[in-house]
């Protein structure tokens, strides 16, 4: 559910689809970011992982975020970065709400 999830969004092996909200959420970060994609990103994130199916095996799953997985290593250098909670609109819970069907979190 969490792939497909994921490529409904517009993050496709192919690339962004265009008006998709993967295009909306890459141009929103471009601008704050001041004209690129920063690697390690929600857009990147989020399209490394359409592009190879990954989302469950990376820990980002319907019922939450895996023990032991890359998304809890994300989450606990994002959570350490941010003083102890995780930011609305960062990559972990931007992606997090995409591998369940979400529309992401605004920054």
């Amino acid at each position: 559910m969490s792939d497909r999830n994921v490529h409904n969004a517009g993050f496709t092996p192919s690339g962004i689809t265009g008006g998709s909200l993967a295009s909306s959420l890459m141009s929103q970060e471009a601008r704050a970011s001041g004209g690129g994609v920063p690697s390690g990103g929600p857009t990147s994130t989020l399209q490394e992982m359409g592009a190879r199916g990954t989302t469950h095996s990376s820990g980002y799953t319907s019922s939450g975020i895996s023990g032991g997985s890359r998304a809890s290593d994300t989450m606990s250098k994002e959570a350490t970065a941010y003083g102890g909670g995780v930011p609305r609109g960062g990559t972990t819970s931007t992606v997090q709400s995409i591998a369940m069907g979400g529309k992401g979190g605004r920054r």
